[in-house]
C-alpha cells in the first residue's frame, strides 16, 4: 500500500513537488489529474497530544500534526466537514489525488481536512529522532484515530462548526482509518466513504496468494501471452541465476553494479514484482504523476512492451523501467535504492515514510502475501507469519499481532455498523482484501467496473468510465442522506 509515495520528493514550498527531480507545480498536478474545482488549500500545524493512552509516558506532550484546510466551498456553520484520514505519506500527495473530495464539497457546500498521519511526512512526534526505538512504539493505528478525533472536535470548536456533521474519507490504508473512525467514534463521525480499503486481508481474512493472484489477473486480462511472457521472462532469470552468470544479469537488466549472491538476485525479482504492483494498482485511463509518472493505461502499455519482441530480458527490463525509468534518466537501475524490501511484501517506499509503513506492517499490519509462480505469474516468494516474525524482531524488537486489527476493529463482523461506503475497482489487486459485497441498507459496497486503486476518490477526468462517475453520484447521494440524518440527530440532541 505504501508504493504509493515512493518516488516523490516533497518540497517545502506550498504548491510546489518534484518529480523525478523534475519541478512540477500544485496548478499543473490539478489540470493533469482533471480536476474541475482549484480549492486554495491551507497548511497548518495543529497541536497534538503524543500519547493519548498513557498519562505518564514519555509521550506526555504534544506535536505539531499537520494539516490543509479549505473553507472555499463552506457554508459556514451549516456545511458538513468533509475530513480526510491522511495514511502512510505526505499529506500533499492525498490532496492532490482526492479531487472528487473537494469537487462533492462544492457541491454539498462542505469544509475540507487533510490530515496527516503521525510519523509522515512532517507530523514527526519526535523529530529526527521518531524512527528511533523506543520512540517509534507510539505509532499506531489506535493513536492515529484519536489524533483524528481530537483534532476533528477541536477544529470543529474553533470554526463554530459544532452542529456541523462529519464525513471521514480515504483511501487504501487510509480508507481503513476510515471504516475505523465510523466504528470507534461514532459520536464524532457520521459516515465514511472508505475506497480500496482491504480491511479483511490486513487483519489476516483471506487467502495469502490473492494479491499477487490479482496482479497477474490484470495482465492476463489484456493478453494470456503477457502473461506467459513474464513467466518466461522469470524463469529465464532463475536460469541464469542457478549459473551464476551475474555480468550477463547485469547486463541485460542495466544494473549499476553486478548482482553477487542469492540475495541479489531476491532483491531484483522483489524490484521487479514490485513494478508489476504498482503498475496494476495505477492502471488508470489518463497519465497520472502519481506514486511517479505513469501512462494513460499502464497495464495494457506494459504488456504490449512484454511482447514488443522475442528477448523476453529486455522486454521484462522495459517494462520494469515504465515505473523506474518513466523520465528516460536513469541510466543503470540501483537494485537497493529503488526498492527497499521489508515487512510488506507489495513494498514500503523509500525514505522517513518507508521506516514508519514498516514498522506499522511489523505490529499491527498484516501483510503477509506470497507470489508462487502457480497462481501468479511471479518468482516463488514466500512471506510467512515465520518469516514476518523474523524479519520483525531484527528490524524493530517486536513480535507482530497478526490477529489484532481483526479483534481491535471488528474482521469481517460488521453487520452491526452504520454508513460505510466500502468502493473497490475490479482492476485493483488490493480490491479483494475487501468488502465487496453490500453487507446493510447503510453497508454499501459499490463495485467500479475498469477501476484501478481508489479512482472514484480521484477528481473527474474527461477519459472516467462511466461507471465511475455512476459510483460518485451513488456515493454522494449516499453522504448527502447521511449529513441530513446526522443534522436532524444533533436538533434533537439537548
Amino acid at each position: 500500500m505504501s508504493n504509493m509515495f515512493a518516488f516523490f520528493t516533497v518540497t517545502l514550498t506550498l504548491f510546489t513537488v518534484e518529480v523525478f527531480g523534475l519541478p512540477y507545480s500544485y496548478s499543473q498536478s490539478r489540470k493533469q489529474h482533471g480536476f474541475k474545482t482549484e480549492p486554495q488549500f491551507t497548511e497548518k500545524y495543529f497541536s497534538q497530544t503524543v500519547d493519548h493512552f498513557n498519562f505518564n509516558s514519555m509521550g506526555n506532550g504534544t506535536f505539531n500534526q499537520r494539516y490543509l484546510i479549505t473553507d472555499k466551498y463552506w457554508k459556514k456553520g451549516y456545511g458538513p466537514v468533509f475530513f480526510y484520514t491522511g495514511n502512510e505519506g505526505d499529506v500533499w500527495e492525498f490532496a492532490l489525488n482526492s479531487g472528487f473530495i473537494t469537487e462533492l464539497a462544492a457541491q454539498q457546500s462542505a469544509l475540507v481536512i487533510f490530515a496527516e498521519h503521525r510519523y509522515y511526512g512532517k507530523s514527526l512526534p519526535f523529530g529526527k529522532d521518531s524512527f528511533s526505538i523506543p520512540q517509534i512504539g507510539l505509532l499506531t493505528v489506535e493513536q492515529a484515530l484519536a489524533d483524528y478525533a481530537v483534532m476533528i472536535t477541536d477544529l470543529k470548536q474553533q470554526l463554530a462548526a459544532t452542529d456541523c456533521p462529519v464525513i471521514v474519507f480515504g483511501g487504501s490504508y487510509g480508507g481503513m482509518l476510515s471504516v475505523y473512525m465510523r466504528l470507534k467514534y461514532p459520536n464524532i463521525v457520521a459516515g465514511a466513504l472508505a475506497a480500496s480499503a482491504p480491511i479483511l486481508s490486513t487483519a489476516g481474512l483471506g487467502d495469502s496468494r490473492q494479491f499477487f493472484r490479482d496482479v497477474t489477473a490484470d495482465f492476463e486480462s489484456v493478453a494470456t501471452e503477457c502473461r506467459e511472457a513474464v513467466r518466461g521472462a522469470f524463469h529465464q532469470l532463475k536460469e541464469m541465476a542457478e549459473q551464476q552468470d551475474y555480468s550477463r544479469i547485469q547486463s541485460e537488466f542495466s544494473l549499476c553494479k553486478a548482482p553477487s549472491s542469492a540475495q541479489d538476485i531476491h532483491q531484483l525479482n522483489g524490484l521487479l514484482r514490485n513494478a508489476f504492483t504498482l503498475i496494476a494498482m495505477l492502471d488508470y485511463p489518463y497519465s497520472t504523476h502519481f506514486m511517479g509518472n505513469m501512462p494513460a493505461n499502464p497495464v495494457k502499455v506494459a504488456c504490449e512492451t512484454m511482447l514488443s519482441g522475442p528477448d523476453l530480458l529486455t522486454n521484462l527490463r522495459d517494462t520494469a523501467g515504465i515505473l523506474y525509468n518513466a523520465t528516460g534518466i536513469l541510466t543503470c537501475f540501483d537494485l537497493y535504492s529503488l526498492y527497499l524490501e521489508c515487512a510488506d511484501p507489495t513494498g514500503c517506499g523509500l525514505g522517513f515514510d518507508s521506516m514508519a509503513w514498516d514498522y506499522q506492517a511489523c505490529t499491527e499490519i498484516n501483510l503477509c502475501y506470497e507470489s508462487n509462480n502457480v497462481t501468479d505469474m511471479f518468482p516463488p516468494m514466500a512471506f510467512t507469519q515465520r518469516d514476518r516474525e523474523l524479519y520483525c524482531s531484527k528490524r524493530w524488537a517486536v513480535v507482530p499481532r497478526p490477529d489484532w486489527l481483526k479483534t481491535q476493529y471488528w474482521g469481517d463482523a460488521l453487520s452491526t455498523a452504520s454508513n460505510i461506503i466500502f468502493s473497490n475497482g475490479d482492476l485493483d489487486p488490493w480490491a479483494n482484501g475487501g468488502v465487496r459485497k453490500s453487507l446493510s441498507s447503510s453497508l454499501i459496497a459499490i463495485n467500479i467496473s475498469g477501476g484501478a486503486h481508489h479512482l472514484d476518490l480521484r477528481g473527474s477526468n474527461d477519459a472516467d468510465p462511466v461507471s465511475v462517475i455512476t459510483a460518485r453520484k451513488t456515493e454522494a447521494d449516499l453522504i448527502a442522506q447521511w449529513v441530513k440524518m446526522e443534522r436532524t440527530r444533533l436538533r434533537r440532541t439537548p
